[in-house]
């Protein structure tokens, strides 16, 4: 994937801390951009209200490549983009780039099931999020699909 495969950019700094013993940012870390990436986007465009919202996103699955390290004192540039906008789910798919490259150092993705906040039971996306959410759909191509 290159960085033209993607609707939205986050700048996220590296830290000290994200190395792991082998000098490279550990695996975990990389779920961390991508929550961080996703949630972010979703809070500046007004539709997620983390302590009050009426409708959350659960992840119910999630995955990573990973094409090559990054490491602290790096800046990684997350793009994101929609696979998939479903009835009351979304493929959120995440490529997290080192601020001079154009190929992706890792590809991942999770899937979103939004729910009511108190039943937890799969709620339809708003029409105001289906209106935000559609400019970042890019659906996968069936090669795609079937890595």
């Amino acid at each position: 994937m290159s960085r033209a495969d993607y609707a939205a950019w986050r700048a996220i700094p590296t830290r000290w801390m994200d190395n792991d013993a082998y000098g490279h940012v550990n695996n975990v870390v990389y779920y961390s951009w991508f929550d961080t990436a996703v949630n972010a986007w979703l809070v500046e465009a007004g539709l997620l209200d983390i302590a009050n919202g009426a409708t959350i996103g659960l992840v119910v699955e999630t995955g990573c490549r990973y094409h090559r390290s990054l490491a602290f004192p790096e800046t990684v540039d997350a793009g994101i983009r929609i696979a998939r906008l479903g009835n009351s789910s979304v493929r959120w798919e995440v490529g997290l780039f080192g601020a001079d490259s154009d190929e992706a150092a890792a590809t991942g993705f999770f899937v979103h099931v939004y729910v009511d906040r108190a039943s937890r039971r799969p709620a339809p996306l708003p029409e105001a999020w289906r209106a935000a959410l559609t400019p970042l759909l890019r659906p996968l191509d069936s090669a795609a699909a079937a890595a």
